[in-house]
């Protein structure tokens, strides 16, 4: 623990002072829309894409009260690092009341979900999941390695995968990823990658968790259902051998998880 002068921690409040007056009128803004939502119900979704970005925002905000204790009293500050941990998990649950947070969700089931905000274009939809996956990913280098928040992470980044899959019409994508002519070619094809990756993590994530942490079979689930989701994707693309890699690689797991359910229950 550095040993913490009164110089620097008035420096550290002076210099907080601003950001959290920042956070402040972030919430009370929060508060606004959700009173203007209980009175009005039209363009509900439209207004929670709203909160979840204020949220990614007060989110970073948080990180940078970190920042400045780091900096300042070359020490962590965990309320501000937990506060911004909780505001990540609120941006998240914006986005799953709009889309669901169904890891492998039927394509008829997000159809009607989806055109509550179909006049959210697609580059906007891809630069919030960008701005929330960058959040998470400096909220964890924040915290570091071998934080007691570590193993959570794996749920944060998984339910982050679902609503980013979850906000893409894969109808509508499986045409633009192949047709250059399209507005929307480019953000499509960068989206599509995104998401193979972050699907992809979050299957090693789950198992690894299993593996090496909680020994439950609920993650090892986790881990498969990811799978399935990112061999649904290249089926639609039409991307054969990848999809034939990832049947056999789920294949293995679910045979490795009945093989470690049967040998639990005769223990």
């Amino acid at each position: 623990m550095a040993n913490i002068t009164q110089e620097s921690r008035e420096d550290f409040a002076e210099k907080a002072k601003p950001v959290k007056e920042k956070i402040e009128e972030s919430l009370k803004k929060e508060k606004e829309i959700l009173t203007v939502m209980k009175r009005d119900s039209g363009g509900v979704e439209y207004k929670k894409l709203l909160l979840c970005e204020e949220m990614i925002y007060v989110a970073t905000l948080y990180i940078s009260i970190n920042s400045l204790s780091v900096t300042i009293l070359e020490t962590k500050n965990n309320d501000s690092l937990n506060d911004a941990r909780k505001m990540i998990y609120k941006a998240v649950i914006y986005l799953e009341e709009i889309v669901s947070n169904v890891v492998d969700c039927p394509y008829s089931e997000i159809e009607p979900k989806l055109q509550t905000i179909t006049n959210t274009p697609l580059e906007k939809r891809f630069y919030l999941v960008r701005k929330l996956g960058l959040v998470i990913q400096m909220l964890a280098d924040a915290f570091g390695d071998n934080s007691k928040w570590k193993w959570s992470f794996v749920e944060l980044r998984g339910r982050f995968a679902v609503v980013s899959k979850n906000l893409l019409d894969m109808k509508k994508a499986s045409k633009d990823y192949y047709d250059p002519r399209s507005a929307d070619y480019e953000d499509t094809v960068r989206y599509i990658r995104l998401l193979k990756k972050i699907l992809d993590r979050s299957a090693s994530e789950y198992r690894d968790r299993y593996e090496l942490s909680t020994r439950r079979i609920d993650d090892m689930r986790m881990a498969i259902n990811f799978l399935i989701a990112l061999r649904r994707i290249s089926m639609i693309l039409g991307e054969k051998e990848d999809s034939e890699e990832i049947r056999k690689k789920a294949v293995v797991w679910k045979e490795k998880m009945e093989n470690d359910q049967k040998t639990g229950a005769s223990r």
